[in-house]
């Protein structure tokens, strides 16, 4: 994430989608694709670990760790390794990609709000690090620690509850956040000073408390208030048990422009000011950032398979829509998308914008990408570009209809050369019609027909 970068991530995306078309990637027969630009996740990546390191004393043990459900795709996941970047996983699934993807056991978080025994004895076992979530799951890592020996970090996540953002689905530092520790809560603040006099290998902390749509300030908030319990720990038992401070991510995005902002630098250099004594080498730091690393670097590009009139209001018929973006679709105030027009060769279209609106091919009225935008026409066989769809988007993939999941392409290449050479690999194939039909049960065709149904 660099000040000033957007030209180049514009171009890079342009020379993409071109090249994209020229190659046949998409088109008639494959009428959407995902595609990520390599370059801005490096840069991302590179930006973040330097930010961090602007800010903490030498020495000071930093581990960035992706918030795995942001992009679950093992080429990232192993892209954001070589960058330095651990992965934050919740999940057996997540813990699973980040093992395919090489990431280290040391590099690795375990964060959940429902680990399982299994799941628990699992990260114990290869030395993951653990935030116990509440006093019950603090109980069971009791009995596994008791019973054998492990390397793994351990720690205690926190809520402290200063407050939600403007979207609540995804404000984990409420008064009532389902997450952590509710700090505030009578004796919860002494539970937690006990639980750690009681428990020597206890030696992290850890809180969550931004994500989209909250204030920075609101987010070094919660990070002040987690330090301040550190210290207090500390300071209460007399040793320095606490030695590491797990700050979460949650950066939000912009989604109005190229631009991207905030930056990883301002962040930091807001919590070096708000909380000094945090960067000062007494306290190691994890940080599990997701949306913010990935969003800016990703597309979605979908032929327009028809267009047509209603009510004097055009409308551009897609493949994109719920099926990829279902945040968008059904909470579009919340999480609106950047809509780019391109022409049939995969050039950027230009003039007179016009008001329309950019539909998906789900079965319901509401499948909009986009209503009432302005835009230089969509006609049939351009193709409309959804952007910052890096994070999330390629993920969270919605079955209405069986729509397939569509190729992720990941990009390099290309600027130097004015938009030649760009070069494409592909990071997750799309989805087949006999994959849905396997889904979707297809191997047990006769089990109610025949299975129930004979005894009877």
């Amino acid at each position: 994430m660099t000040d000033g970068g957007a030209p180049h991530t514009t171009t890079r995306r342009d020379e993409a989608v071109r090249s994209a078309v020229e190659q046949g990637l998409v088109g008639p027969g494959t009428p959407i694709i995902g595609l990520l630009d390599v370059a801005g996740i490096r840069e991302g990546a590179a930006a973040l670990r330097a930010a961090f390191d602007a800010v903490t004393a030498p020495g000071t043990p930093v581990l960035h760790a992706f918030a795995v459900k942001a992009a679950p795709l093992v080429p990232v996941l192993r892209l954001l390794r070589t960058e330095g970047i651990g992965a934050e996983v919740a999940s057996p699934g997540e813990l699973a990609l980040a093992r395919a993807a090489g990431v280290r056991a040391d590099h690795t978080v375990l964060d959940s709000p429902a680990k399982t025994p299994a799941e628990l004895r699992e990260a114990l076992a290869l030395g993951i690090a653990v935030n116990a979530d509440n006093p019950q799951e603090l109980a069971r890592i009791d009995a596994l620690v008791a019973s054998a020996p492990t390397r793994s970090p351990l720690g205690l996540r926190v809520n402290p509850q200063v407050g939600g953002g403007s979207i609540g689905a995804l404000s984990t530092a409420t008064p009532t956040s389902k997450f952590g520790v509710a700090l505030r809560d009578e004796g919860a603040r002494e539970w937690v000073v006990r639980a750690y006099r009681e428990r020597p290998w206890l030696t992290r902390l850890h809180a969550h408390s931004g994500s989209q749509g909250m204030p920075l300030g609101l987010m070094a908030r919660g990070i002040e208030e987690t330090y301040a319990l550190a210290e207090e720990v500390n300071a209460r038992l007399g040793r320095r048990q606490i030695d590491t401070v797990d700050i979460g991510g949650g950066l939000p995005v912009n989604f109005t422009s190229d631009e991207q902002t905030p930056t990883y630098a301002a962040y930091a250099r807001l919590l070096a000011e708000r909380v000094p004594g945090l960067f000062d080498g007494r306290y190691g730091l994890v940080t599990e950032f997701g949306r913010s690393l990935l969003a800016k670097h990703g597309t979605v590009l979908a032929r327009v398979e028809y267009t047509k009139s209603s009510g004097g209001r055009r409308i551009a018929v897609t493949h994109a829509g719920v099926q990829i973006a279902a945040r968008t679709v059904y909470a579009p105030d919340a999480w609106p998308l950047r809509i780019a027009a391109y022409d049939a060769k995969g050039l950027p279209k230009s003039g007179p914008e016009v008001a329309q609106d950019v539909a998906g091919p789900a079965c319901f009225a509401g499948d909009l990408l986009a209503e009432n935008r302005s835009l230089p026409p969509l006609d049939q066989g351009d193709y409309a570009a959804a952007l910052d769809t890096g994070a999330y988007y390629f993920a969270h993939h919605y079955a209405y209809n069986s729509l397939a999941r569509p190729a992720v392409y990941g990009f390099a290449g290309g600027v130097a050369g004015g938009g030649r050479g760009v070069r494409f690999a592909l990071v997750r194939a799309a989805q087949t019609v006999e994959e849905i039909v396997a889904e979707s049960g297809g191997a047990q065709v006769d089990a109610l027909t025949n299975a129930l149904t004979n005894g009877v």
